[in-house]
């Protein structure tokens, strides 16, 4: 793990699925690391896990624990984020948040490299890593956007239950054994652990991602309708979401219906311009029934696009199938991304 030219790298919440996803993928893509610190809740701390042949053992993640961090990758929750982000950045180091705790600040970039890496440039410390159905959904339109213009959005998504974390797939699981047995099962998760009602996952889809908002929506709607905007600096979009959670273990997929500005464009200069986007993969051949799946997807950092075709009705409408692994692209991959990013524009100390 040890090389003279790296970075002193800090993973938190490195016991998460995301956190783990982020060492992997670390490892995978060779990123230059001297030292890598991994930190998590006082309950992991102790724990020795094996990275790409060296022990490390877990710390408790605490204020001091980020004396000498040059970027550090943040997975372990809102709450933790915004007790610690600041304390590491007083330190010296970059956090690249992967909460919905900066977010929305205005002061506080939300960064898709594919889309708005530019942004890097006026982080003040610490750089959002947006929802993982709002980066699939981006990286798909931006190229669309750039050369036709973007007017709007209305999208359907269909979620892993791997967004909600690895006891949410144990559930799935236990369920859809206990329902092919016969038994009955007691739901305790889904859609939301600290809401009032949970309901089966198992040969079910529930239209509930987060809490419901006062406006109808749920957080998880409006995180897709305020990201989408800011990240592409475009405050006019029309964007409509609504979040829908599957039983399927990892990868999300997205209905995106959109509106271009331009007149007369065709779904074949749709096709061409995706099949050279960066961090995309166009697999659009309904001929022989080639369309992206989730199944497919697992395990791979790019954003895959097919069943594009126009609106029968509205000549600048378009509609599309966007899927992608919600643990990489979605979460760990965007945020090595914006590390890499922010080592070659040198704006690590």
């Amino acid at each position: 793990m040890s090389q003279q030219k790296g970075f002193h790298v800090a993973v938190v919440g490195a016991t998460g699925a995301v956190g783990q996803q982020m060492i992997q993928t670390l490892v995978k893509e060779n990123f230059p690391i001297s030292k890598l610190t991994l930190l998590s809740s006082a309950r992991s701390a102790g724990k020795v896990v094996e990275v790409n042949g060296q022990e490390i053992t877990i710390q408790e993640a605490k204020p001091e624990s980020f004396e000498g961090v040059q970027i550090a990758l943040f997975s372990a929750g809102g709450n933790v984020s915004k007790e610690l982000a600041p304390e590491a950045v007083k330190r010296g180091a970059i956090v690249v948040d992967n909460t919905s705790a900066f977010r929305m600040d205005a002061d506080k970039p939300l960064v898709v490299p594919e889309v708005n890496e530019a942004d890097l440039h006026q982080h003040n410390g610490i750089i959002a890593n947006p929802n993982c159905s709002t980066i699939q959904m981006v990286v798909a339109l931006e190229p669309i956007r750039q050369q036709f213009g973007l007017k709007k959005i209305i999208v359907s998504t269909y979620q892993a239950v791997s967004g909600a974390g690895a006891s949410a797939v144990e559930e799935l699981m236990q369920q859809t054994k206990s329902i092919i047995a016969g038994e009955t099962v007691e739901p305790k998760i889904l859609p939301v652990s600290s809401d009032k009602n949970h309901y089966q996952i198992a040969f079910n889809a529930i239209p509930q991602i987060d809490k419901f908002q006062d406006n109808g929506y749920t957080f998880e709607e409006m995180k897709m309708i305020n990201e989408t905007k800011k990240i592409m600096h475009l405050p006019e979009l029309q964007v409509s979401a609504t979040c829908v959670r599957l039983p399927v273990a990892v990868g999300h997929s997205e209905s995106v219906y959109f509106e271009v500005e331009k007149e007369g464009v065709s779904a074949q200069e749709i096709k061409a311009l995706l099949k050279d986007a960066p961090g995309v993969i166009l697999q659009d051949d309904p001929e022989n029934q080639v369309y992206p799946m989730p199944a497919n997807c697992v395990g791979k950092n790019d954003v895959f696009v097919g069943r594009i075709r126009k609106d029968i009705d509205e000549d600048r409408g378009f509609h599309m199938w966007v899927v992608s692994d919600n643990l990489l692209k979605g979460a760990a991959w965007n945020s090595v991304q914006i590390a890499e990013r922010l080592v070659e524009l040198g704006l690590v100390k």
